[in-house]
């Protein structure tokens, strides 16, 4: 890694101030690009547990019901 380092470092030294100002505006798209990534993940978590959520939130509701209803035909029988 500290040798991919150095060379890039020498090679930037040796680029014109047109080179480094598109060097300077690539690496301002890598940044970006990786928010975006990151944001994107996290995106991906909350969908995922948005889903679960939802899945458990029907069976309780589903379970509630069938109480709800036996609790209607015990009043009924009442």
């Amino acid at each position: 890694m500290s040798q991919t380092r150095e060379n890039i470092q020498q090679e930037i030294q040796q680029l014109d101030d047109e080179q480094l100002e598109e060097i300077s505006r690539f690496i301002e798209f890598l940044k970006w690009k990786s928010q975006r990534a990151t944001k994107n993940n996290q995106l991906e978590s909350f969908a995922s547990l948005y889903q679960e959520f939802a899945q458990e939130d029907r069976e309780l509701a589903e379970a509630g019901m069938t109480d709800y209803t036996k609790q209607l035909q015990e009043e009924d029988q009442a």
